[in-house]
């Protein structure tokens, strides 16, 4: 009997590029859109009660021409643009739907900003501390922190989120997110570990705009992950069914099976318009209901808070969110709520 082949998974294994298969170049398209089927490991969750989008009366009908621009371009999957329960844009790929998954990377966030506001609800987490009161044995780059800060993306330390540069640390940090395979002979590093390596001297942010690190969100997960009575899976479901899904939230899982709330969310663009229409609702739940800690969600949209980068410095980052004052948001590379 011949002994069987066997190979590192081609879609996780990492290239000479420094990327897996399922985010090169030439597989992007295919990776953002089957990303929940991908990634090395994944929870899937489904809400209980369902918000049914109908038809608006009437809808749009002309379109801002830089919404066209977006539309027409090359890269081009889905838009779905929802008010109250009524669909008033919906527009897709020819080689997409609007009701299939798709990465929205870090719009997954904002499930940081609705987690940590109930728990502060709950008396069982206080901004003001450091890191270090909720986890052991965290590195020079996280150990006294703040929480707020952490929130805000106002800490300075060595993470490097540069994706021009093949070396970041970004790249390391998606082995633990499930993203990714390790080298030849290394182990998968926990999230845990992965966060506590990050190291740093001044954590104050002197550059008076946000300095943003998704090392920041994976240090809040194990932090909420800490604090709350029960499992972030289970926190994760409390938002699905607020939100109303028709379909599946999927979430890539760290080696611990920690959620990587950091951007390892997929939703088809639906169900992220019902993610949007969740917050849109002050945080009320599908059947109005108190869901989501309403003052710590306005707070965050009136509070000052870093300013973003130009060309986006008229947005601050908030508390886990992106705002100027009125709307609600987190860019991504693949997706915006």
């Amino acid at each position: 009997m011949s002994r069987p082949v066997i190979r590192s998974n081609p879609d996780l294994t990492v290239g000479g590029d420094n990327k897996q298969r399922w985010n090169q170049a030439a597989h992007r398209r295919h990776g953002f859109h089957n990303a929940h089927r991908l990634f090395r490991r994944v929870l899937t969750v489904r809400s209980r009660d369902v918000l049914v989008l109908e038809p608006a009366l009437v809808a749009p009908t002309r379109l801002p021409s830089s919404l066209e621009t977006l539309l027409a371009h090359p890269a081009f999957s889905a838009f779905v643009c929802a008010q109250g329960n009524h669909l008033l844009i919906e527009q897709t790929a020819a080689d997409f739907d609007a009701g299939r998954p798709h990465s929205i990377q870090s719009v997954t966030k904002i499930h940081i900003h609705l987690i940590v506001g109930r728990l502060l609800a709950q008396g069982l987490l206080d901004l003001e501390k450091p890191v270090k009161d909720y986890l052991s044995g965290m590195g020079s780059g996280y150990a006294n922190a703040r929480i707020q800060d952490l929130l805000d993306m106002n800490i300075n330390n060595d993470f490097s989120e540069d994706y021009s540069d093949p070396l970041a640390d970004c790249y390391a940090e998606e082995v633990a997110l499930g993203w990714r395979l390790p080298g030849t002979g290394e182990a998968e590093i926990s999230l845990y570990d992965f966060a506590r390596a990050v190291t740093g001297k001044a954590l104050a942010n002197t550059s008076g705009q946000a300095d943003y690190k998704s090392a920041n969100t994976d240090v809040l997960t194990l932090v909420c992950a800490a604090a709350a009575p029960q499992s972030l899976a289970r926190e994760i479901e409390r938002i699905a069914d607020a939100a109303g899904y028709e379909g599946c939230f999927h979430i890539s899982l760290s080696p611990e099976h920690l959620p990587a709330f950091s951007g390892g969310g997929c939703l088809s663009a639906r169900d992220l318009a019902r993610f949007g229409l969740l917050l849109a609702r002050g945080g009320a739940d599908v059947r109005g209901g108190d869901f989501a800690n309403t003052s710590f969600l306005e707070a965050s949209l009136s509070r000052s808070a870093p300013l973003l980068a130009p060309p986006k410095d008229w947005l601050r980052y908030s508390n886990h969110l992106m705002t100027d004052g009125r709307l609600v948001a987190h860019a991504a590379m693949a997706g915006s709520s």
